[in-house]
C-alpha cells in the first residue's frame, strides 16, 4: 500500500517555515502537508501525488491543494505532467547533491556573519536550545538522531532568518528541503559518528553567534559545510579529487 494512504503525521512543527499569528491559510495547510510528506519521503521521488486523496485527507477542496502543488512545482519539488498530474520529482543523484553543498557554501556563510550581527535575544535562546538537543546526541539512538536532524534544520533556518535578506532565507530553505529528501533516502549510508561529528561543528558555530562574531561565524559555517559535503561525498562514492 502507498504511503499516502498513512500520511497524515506531520513533520515536526520546527521543521516548516513559520506562519502568522493569525493562522495558515488553506493553502498554507496544503503546502506545509504536501512538503513534510515529500521530505520525510512518505511521497517517494517520482510517485503520483493524488490530489483527491490529499483533499480528503485535510478535509478541504482541491483548490488550495493545486496552489500548494503550484508552488512545489516552482521549487522543483514536484512536476506536472500533461494526463498524470503531479508527481515527486526525480530523486537527486549524488553529483546534484554536491553541487547543492557548492551553492551552499556560497550563501550560507555570509548569512551567519549577517545573523551574528543581528541574532537577538529571542534567536539566542534558541540556539542555546539547539545547542542542548545537539549535546544530546548519542551513537546509534535513532531517536536523538531524529532530534539532531531537526535541530540542525531549525539552526540553518535560524541563521538564513538572521540574514535579514528574505531572497537568502527563501534558497536556504529550498536547499535544505531538497537535502533533507536526499538524507531520508539514505539515512543508514551515513557514517555512524556523522550526528557526533557535525554536532561538534555545530557548537563552534553557535559559539560564535552567541559571541556575535560575524568573522567566527562565517568560518565555522564554512568549515562545516565543507566537512559536512565530504562525509556525504564519501557515504555515496563521489568522492571528489
Amino acid at each position: 500500500m502507498s504511503d499516502l494512504q498513512n500520511m497524515s503525521q506531520p513533520l515536526g512543527a520546527n521543521a516548516l517555515p513559520a506562519r502568522s499569528t493569525s493562522g495558515p491559510t488553506l493553502v498554507e495547510r496544503a503546502y506545509d502537508h504536501l512538503l513534510s510528506l515529500l521530505m520525510t519521503v512518505k511521497i517517494a521521488p517520482g510517485e503520483r501525488i493524488p490530489i483527491d486523496t490529499v483533499a480528503r485527507q485535510l478535509g478541504i477542496s482541491q483548490t488550495p491543494i493545486r496552489e500548494a502543488l503550484s508552488q512545489l512545482e516552482a521549487e522543483k519539488l514536484v512536476y506536472k505532467t500533461t494526463n498524470v498530474g503531479y508527481r515527486a520529482s526525480p530523486q537527486m543523484t549524488p553529483e546534484e547533491v554536491h553541487d547543492l553543498y557548492t551553492l551552499r557554501l556560497l550563501i550560507e556563510p555570509y548569512a551567519a556573519a549577517c545573523a551574528a550581527e543581528h541574532m537577538d535575544d529571542e534567536a539566542l535562546s534558541i540556539l542555546q536550545a539547539i545547542q542542548a538537543d545537539m549535546d544530546a546526541v548519542v551513537e546509534r539512538d535513532e531517536q536523538a538522531y531524529a532530534r539532531f536532524a531537526e535541530a540542525d534544520a531549525q539552526l540553518h533556518r535560524l541563521i538564513a532568518k538572521g540574514s535579514g535578506n528574505r531572497l537568502i532565507e527563501e534558497t536556504i530553505e529550498r536547499l535544505h528541503a531538497h537535502l533533507q529528501i536526499f538524507r531520508s533516502l539514505y539515512q543508514n549510508s551515513a557514517q555512524p559518528n556523522a550526528p557526533e561529528v557535525a554536532a561538534r561543528e555545530h557548537q563552534r558555530i553557535i559559539a560564535a553567534l552567541l559571541a556575535h562574531d560575524p568573522a567566527a561565524a562565517e568560518q565555522s559555517v564554512r568549515d562545516h559545510l565543507t566537512c559536512s559535503q565530504q562525509r556525504m561525498d564519501r557515504a555515496n562514492g563521489t568522492s571528489r579529487g
